[in-house]
């Protein structure tokens, strides 16, 4: 029987996770992998998903059925998506050996998945790896149903992106402009590098959230107000961006990662502007459309091969790293270290 290495939780955080220390949230250790059945394939993890609704993963005390997903319980494998490469199939016939998927592996160097909930990637030439995890892969599906369905982001709508240097916000700021053809979008980023690269991907302008002059600038930006706003980040962000939304504007809700590493989340104090103005918030998660994400890959592949969309090195930060160094990848999401989506590429 073959064993793996993986990534315990080993204790649920209050606030900041901790890689170091006597009680640190994740721990390594060493499991048993059984033979797969007729139904399964043994898959070998090449490249991590690194996302930060995992953060909410691991909340401690948290209601399961509060929750989209069933949280991840101390003392088992953290969970995470991955691309993988299948090692030992139970049925060559319907997943050969050598096949690339997508698969929940969690932080697992080797794991067992059911064939049919397999995802089988085919690799694209000229297109690395690492964006089947982002720009074509749950990050893009995200992005479009967000700005398209949920938001309803038309050519006649302006469009602030929070999070807008991040996986998913720089894939909104694509569609919206690019292929939604909205008439105005406006990203906001964390560094004024990160800023200029948002307007390289079509935002019309990005405004730096870090910098003391943020909501005179945001307010210059918005003047007139705007439709739809594309919420990453929550907290003050989204309590100053309701005084900005006009009558019967829009907000698809679909994160809040200022917030996930307090004890202390900040509230909304504008929450009378949403009744004022109208203001439709709707929140969302990606696995609501999974069953559309063979037709949003093949659309966003085509707007790539056409040249609408730009889908390159600067849409991700890959991090070569050890099995041993996974967890301290992953915290960089909370340092602002990325642009693009962060993949962590096991290496030996």
């Amino acid at each position: 029987m073959p064993s793996t290495r993986q990534w315990l939780l080993n204790s649920k955080p209050t606030d900041m996770p901790t890689v170091t220390g006597s009680n640190p949230t994740f721990k390594l250790t060493t499991a048993d992998i059984p033979a797969p059945t007729a139904s399964q394939a043994l898959v070998k993890t090449l490249m991590l998903s690194n996302d930060p609704a995992q953060r909410t993963w691991i909340v401690p005390d948290a209601d399961p059925e509060r929750l989209y997903a069933p949280p991840v319980e101390e003392g088992t494998p953290m969970a995470s998506f991955a691309l993988a490469e299948v090692v030992q199939s139970g049925n060559e016939k319907e997943l050969a050996v050598g096949s690339l998927v997508l698969a929940p592996t969690k932080w697992s160097e080797l794991s067992i998945h059911e064939i049919k909930g397999l995802q089988v990637v085919k690799p694209i030439e000229g297109l690395d790896l690492g964006h089947f995890l982002g720009a074509f892969g749950l990050t893009g599906l995200t992005a479009y149903y967000g700005i398209k369905e949920v938001a309803g982001a038309g050519k006649d709508d302006t469009v602030v992106v929070s999070g807008a240097a991040g996986a998913t916000g720089s894939m909104v700021v694509q569609i919206a402009k690019k292929i939604l053809g909205c008439k105005r979008v406006i990203g906001i980023a964390g560094t004024d590098d990160k800023c200029r690269w948002v307007e390289k991907l079509g935002a019309d302008v990005c405004i730096n959230y870090k910098k003391d002059s943020f909501k005179e600038d945001l307010t210059k930006a918005t003047e007139g107000f705007v439709e739809v706003y594309f919420d990453n980040v929550g907290g003050d962000m989204l309590d100053f961006m309701l005084t900005r939304m006009k009558r019967y504007g829009r907000i698809a809700a679909c994160g809040a990662i200022s917030n996930y590493n307090t004890t202390d989340p900040v509230g909304i104090k504008n929450f009378f502007e949403i009744v004022s103005m109208r203001i439709q918030v709707r929140g969302f998660i990606v696995l609501d459309y999974i069953h559309k994400f063979g037709d949003v890959v093949a659309e966003l592949s085509q707007a790539w091969q056409q040249g609408k969309i730009v889908v390159d090195e600067s849409m991700q930060t890959v991090v070569e790293a050890k099995f041993e160094e996974v967890p301290n990848v992953w915290m960089k999401l909370f340092e602002g270290a990325n642009t693009g989506k962060l993949c962590t590429k096991i290496v030996q």
